[in-house]
């Protein structure tokens, strides 16, 4: 481990980035004046981490890597996995964050955004027949803000928001909170999301955080009920 931070610190001070080839297993040796064994060990736990991709054949070797928007959602995601996070826990931070982020975004986004929001509220135009179509729609709403997330103009405060959107999926669908189905859950939710498109087309900031405010405060309540119909269904069977 300690090696494979020395060489991560290497790699940062000689300015190496995504797709150049890092020095030989001959060359790391002698530099970091360690055997083949720990330089091999220190090589695979960086590439474990996704810092590193190795290539065989001409031309290949070990390379730098971009640790993918999607692979550190993963590997975080792994982290919580046993804390028991409730809907509390995530609305929250989405209350302290989203609200600020489409402020920042009012008067902002190009009107291809703008039309690939509309389009995803689309997505859900009428109330679920199905408990599938249910949870479909769950997902595809959380894709509204994660869409918003992809626009942040602060690449941390977009990529907490991306993740928290996708452990709420991932945490709707594994808990079955999109049964039973709550159409007044899925009517505040897209008059919101409709509503905060407008304020976002015209550039009223205010008009947009308090509409996300309002969205996040009615979302929490209505999907804590959920979380508590589902304990009680658990509890009963």
């Amino acid at each position: 481990m300690q090696v494979a931070e020395a060489i991560k610190s290497w790699v940062v001070e000689q300015g190496l980035a995504a797709g150049d080839r890092l020095p030989g297993e001959a060359a790391l040796i002698e530099r970091f004046g360690m055997s083949k064994g720990t330089i091999r060990e220190a090589m695979r736990i960086l590439e474990a981490q996704g810092l590193v991709k190795t290539r065989t054949g001409p031309g290949g070797g070990s390379f730098v890597h971009e640790v993918s928007r999607a692979r550190a959602k993963a590997l975080l995601g792994n982290y919580f996995y046993f804390r028991n996070l409730t809907i509390g826990d995530i609305y929250q931070l989405r209350l302290a964050l989203e609200p600020e982020l489409v402020a920042t975004l009012a008067g902002t986004l190009p009107e291809t955004v703008l039309a690939q929001l509309e389009a995803n509220i689309a997505e859900y135009a009428a109330p679920a027949r199905t408990l599938d179509e249910e949870r479909a729609q769950h997902v595809a709403s959380l894709r509204f803000h994660a869409i918003l997330a992809e626009q942040a103009q602060n690449p941390l405060l977009g990529f907490v928001i991306d993740f928290m959107v996708n452990l709420l999926s991932d945490l709707t669908v594994y808990r079955q909170l999109y049964a039973p189905p709550n159409a007044q859950l899925w009517a505040r939710g897209r008059d919101y999301q409709a509503r905060l498109v407008m304020a976002l087309r015209e550039g009223d900031a205010g008009a947009a955080r308090a509409i996300m405010k309002a969205h996040m405060e009615t979302a929490w309540g209505l999907m804590r009920a959920q979380e508590v119909e589902m304990e009680r269904r658990f509890i009963s069977e």
